[in-house]
């Protein structure tokens, strides 16, 4: 009798966009229809339904004893590298006699950069005067979530430069929507100070939510200000074959123990400058308001190393 494959576990950030949480719920139908060999689940590590407890479960009553978790997320930063580990320990305890490998985060892979050129294209369809294929005047803004986590703010920026390698682009400058500078408008001002003559502002998200409306928004805002400015709005990475795919290739990365994360710059490891304090602090899972499990933390709580 042969030993069935690992079930595959996703993890969200969560959202308080219900088509955000919606899309993330999608997507996870997708893998398992794509899939039929594999048992698969998805929750969030807070905000939206269903916890990722909750996914652990379902995957237990459907039989899975060993389980991949892979993280739905383009950097690695606290929720990557604390609360799903820490979220998977816990279940650790509450299921006896379960296993699992925990997969990287899914940037940036040269998958995922084909399809931000192919929303840059898009964003960039409607442009009065453009042949296709000339990029020598398109300055690209790519707009990560932000984070307190320094090394996963260097993966947006490592992010921007492989995009820009080889396309043809005038530049791809880096901003953030949240937690860290540059915010969007300072990244806008920055391209224009550098003689940007077209600007695609690029969200470096995988779905719809809060924080990408949140860029559209300000992108908006900074061009009725500056009518003399040529800004277009590109579109969110999405639920795309080449992410589908990505999701697997890393599922199989874990199922085969191939985990190549980079520690050398882990806030949680290296003393960095003004994030001393972080080295070493504890993993504790997130408090989900929808997951029903014992011993619930409310407040501040710290992150170790995943690994």
């Amino acid at each position: 009798m042969t030993t069935p494959p690992p079930a595959l576990l996703i993890a969200g950030h969560g959202t308080r966009d219900e088509a955000g949480a919606e899309a993330f719920r999608a997507f996870v139908r997708e893998l398992g229809q794509r899939h039929p060999e594999l048992p698969v689940a998805g929750g969030f590590i807070e905000l939206s339904p269903p916890p990722l407890g909750e996914a652990v479960t379902e995957l237990v009553e459907r039989g899975a004893r060993r389980f991949a978790a892979v993280p739905l997320m383009l950097v690695s930063a606290g929720h990557a590298k604390g609360d799903i580990p820490a979220a998977l320990a816990r279940e650790k305890e509450r299921h006896t006699g379960i296993s699992y490998t925990y997969g990287r985060p899914l940037g940036p892979h040269p998958s995922l950069l084909k399809v931000l050129e192919r929303r840059l294209e898009e964003a960039l369809g409607g442009s009065a005067g453009r042949t296709p294929g000339d990029r020598s005047d398109v300055t690209v803004l790519l707009v990560g979530r932000g984070s307190t986590d320094p090394d996963a703010n260097a993966e947006v920026y490592k992010a921007a430069r492989l995009l820009w390698e080889g396309r043809g682009y005038a530049g791809v400058e880096t901003a953030f929507v949240s937690l860290a500078a540059p915010d969007v408008p300072s990244g806008l001002d920055r391209c224009v100070r550098l003689g940007a003559k077209r600007i695609v502002v690029l969200p470096y998200f995988l779905f719809t939510g809060i924080l990408p409306e949140r860029v559209r928004q300000q992108t908006e805002g900074w061009a009725a200000a500056h009518p003399e400015a040529e800004v277009f709005s590109a579109d969110v990475i999405g639920p795309e074959p080449e992410l589908l795919d990505l999701v697997m290739e890393r599922y199989r990365e874990a199922v085969q123990g191939d985990l190549r994360m980079n520690c050398d710059s882990c806030v949680y490891r290296i003393a960095l400058p003004g994030f001393e304090d972080k080295v070493g602090a504890p993993q504790q899972p997130h408090f989900h308001p929808d997951d029903d499990g014992h011993h619930h933390h409310h407040g501040h709580h710290g992150h170790a190393h995943a690994h």
